[in-house]
Order: C-alpha cells, then structure tokens, then sequence
C-alpha cells in the first residue's frame, strides 16, 4: 500500500512540474540564454556569427562538426592551428582546380574583412562554442519556391558575394571584369537562359584562378536538388534588364 502512494504521488507531481514546464517554455528558454549571451568573449561571438553568415555552417556542419559531406572536414581538430595558420586557409582557400569535381575551401580574402577572419579564428580556437542567435536563417515552406529560394540565398551565403537581390558589385580585383558577376540583368540571364545552366554552374562551380582571385564555390553535393530547384525559382524573379 505504501509503495503504491509513493508511485502515486511521484507521478503526481512529475504530471505538476511538466504541466508547469510546458506553460512556461518561452521564459524558461529567455531566461536560460539571456546570461549566457553576456558571457560569451566577444569575438568568439562575432566569429560564431560570421561562422552563420558567411555559410561555413552549410559546408562544415553547425559548431564545425562536419557530416555534411565527404570532402568537408570537421572543424574542431583545426583548432590546434595557429591563428596564421587558419587566416591563410580562410584568405587562401583549398583544394580548388580547374574543374572541381567536389566541394572545395573557396577564396574569402577579397570579400571577408581582416577583422571578421580574426574572430572567426578566436571562433574556432575556442572550440566553436554554441553562441545564442547564431544560427542560420529559417527557410519557410508552403509559400512557394521562390520565397523558399530567398532564404536559401543568405543560407548558403550568395547574398555576401553576388549582392543583394543578385545586384553583385562586391570586388574582384584580379578577375577579368574586376567584380563578381551579378545574378540579374540582360547579360545574365542571356547567357543563363535555361534552369539547368543555372543549376549547372551552382553545382560546379567556376574557379577562375588562385587567391586572391574569388571563385564561384563548388555546391554539388552539398546543396540538395530540391533547394537548388528553389533558388533557381527565385533568381527568376530577379531584374532581367
């Protein structure tokens, strides 16, 4: 008798404490990461961030901790790295060729500032740490591809190199036209007339030259077809002159 009023009562009160649990998610979530935001370094944070923006994440998994494809490494063995060590490889790049067949370390020298490469090195020095709101955009569904395909476009960190709303203009000094190429416009969609162009030069890439040359990424493995369905549906709806 008196085992079972001790299972009553603990079931009672396990019933009380999730009930009360379920009502209060949000403060307890609010209270759980306010103070931790204050105490990240401030440059872990801005790396953890930049990590997020510059689409790191997409290619080296969430915290670096790879499995988003073969030819990607983990991030976490590098933190034994020097900090000149890393800024070469993020400046740098590797593993590009001519006709990429996987996904390569672009060259980000000529788009990421010396201070963003720096906090992302104390980023991955400090064990690529989780640091609250330094996750990556959400991609809505059941609105439709191309709403799906502008939120893909700050994912995987086109915005940074092609513009806002594909406009580009962000330098490339070495390069024939010293730009990167925009995503709208007449010449761009005469020569990329068809979604399968489109979705051809996202998989493979366009590698121009060595750093400081900035090369189009190779995504084919790592962007699914569906999102590249989307993204291309979204480029679509971009000026055309």
């Amino acid at each position: 008798m008196l085992v079972a009023i001790a299972f009553a009562v603990a079931a009672g009160l396990g019933g009380f404490f999730i009930g009360r649990a379920t009502k209060s998610t949000k403060t307890v979530a609010a209270a759980a990461t306010t103070p931790a935001s204050t105490t990240v370094d401030p440059h872990v944070a801005a790396g953890a961030h930049d990590f997020v923006n510059f689409a790191c994440a997409q290619c080296h998994g969430l915290d670096g901790k790879g499995h988003v494809s073969n030819f990607v490494p983990a991030l976490k063995a590098f933190s034994t790295l020097t900090a000149a060590q890393l800024s070469d490889i993020i400046n740098h790049g590797r593993g590009e060729s001519a006709n990429p067949t996987h996904p390569y370390m672009p060259v980000w020298g000529q788009v990421i500032s010396s201070t963003q490469v720096n906090d992302l090195v104390a980023y991955i020095h400090a064990g690529l740490p989780k640091v609250p709101t330094a996750t990556p955009v959400d991609v809505p569904s059941g609105q439709g591809a191309a709403v799906e395909g502008q939120a893909l476009y700050t994912l995987y960190g086109c915005v940074n190199c092609h513009g806002p709303n594909g406009l580009g203009g962000v330098p490339n000094p070495q390069s024939p036209d010293k730009t990167i190429p925009p995503l709208s416009g007449a010449d761009f969609f005469k020569q990329f007339n068809t979604d399968a162009k489109i979705i051809d030069v996202i998989k493979s890439g366009s590698v121009i030259g060595k750093a400081p040359i900035v090369s189009m990424p190779h995504w084919g493995g790592i962007i699914p077809a569906d999102r590249l369905n989307a993204l291309v549906a979204y480029i679509k709806t971009l000026k055309t002159g």
